[in-house]
């Protein structure tokens, strides 16, 4: 099935969508924008249309860039993909922010370059005025201003502002946060850790077996990293693949492949200069489906 899209650029986009999937031994699903509420529709239909393909494949491919989004969207996202392929890989070529990395710790493979990014697993959710904003800052801010309260330095004015704070919203912002950590954890165990079955890295555990305990530690560790907003102090701190290799998240390089590089990269342009030609706010691209 094919939407109206310029031809040239159409015929660009499939071939190098074909190449990756050559290379890879899988299917693709390559989407670019925001994941919010509908998004988690568009994906449905669109991979389910691919699973009738009498070429499928067990894996897929995912060449994600976001800014992020809702983690109840994503989660069901991820309902959608594993219902369908066994093993899922995530590309990100550019960045996938707040709950495009938590999408992306879903997968089994995440594959970035030096320029790619992830960013703090700080949840989306809509306020009262119906706008997406990131939880953890205004979680952080209220632990301030009730530690200022202990202390005796609340000021009249952060008084009026911890007064005028709507508890149920609050607690909506706690309850993404546990969502999004739990997710996080869950995910990682899942599939990110599903085939480390040895140490490869601590000298005193080298070549012992993981077990699920140590698993669930590592797990646990990343989401509390990534979730620290006063570590990162910004919802969009970029984290580029050499500081989540610190973090002991393991992480491919694709520009050591050569030829899976320059594939990735063309896609990546052809679909960047498409966006910002026609101004869609989202795209979604598999070999079926423009």
């Amino acid at each position: 099935m094919r939407q109206p899209v310029d031809k040239a650029i159409q015929t660009l986009l499939d071939t190098e969508l074909s190449n990756i999937e050559k290379i890879l031994k899988a299917d693709m699903v390559a989407y670019h924008g925001a994941l919010v509420e509908g998004v988690d529709r568009i994906f449905r239909f669109v991979i389910e249309d691919l699973a009738t393909d009498k070429e499928k494949k067990d894996k897929l491919v995912v060449v994600l860039t976001t800014n992020g989004g809702n983690i109840e969207t994503v989660e069901r996202i991820v309902n959608v993909i594993r219902h369908f392929y066994k093993t899922v890989d995530f590309i990100v070529p550019d960045y996938a922010y707040s709950a495009g990395t938590i999408f992306c710790m879903s997968g089994d493979d995440i594959y970035m370059d030096y320029y790619s990014v992830l960013g703090p697993i700080d949840p989306q959710v809509y306020n009262k005025d119906g706008r997406l904003v990131p939880a953890l800052g205004y979680l952080d801010k209220v632990e301030d201003l009730i530690e200022k309260d202990r202390q005796g330095t609340l000021t009249n004015a952060e008084y009026m502002i911890l007064k005028t704070m709507d508890l149920a919203e609050l607690k909506s912002y706690e309850q993404a946060k546990a969502l999004t950590v739990d997710l996080l954890k869950q995910w990682l165990v899942k599939y990110k850790f599903r085939n480390w079955s040895k140490h490869r890295t601590d000298e005193q555990k080298m070549g012992k077996p993981v077990t699920q305990e140590e698993k669930e530690a590592r797990a646990e560790e990343i989401a509390s990293s990534l979730s620290d907003n006063k570590k990162w102090k910004s919802h969009g701190r970029p984290i580029p693949l050499s500081a989540l290799k610190e973090l002991r998240l393991e992480i491919k390089d694709f520009s050591e492949e050569k030829e899976m590089h320059k594939s990735i990269r063309t896609y990546h342009d052809l679909l960047m200069d498409y966006i910002g030609k026609t101004n869609r706010l989202f795209f979604i691209h598999t070999r079926r489906f423009i």
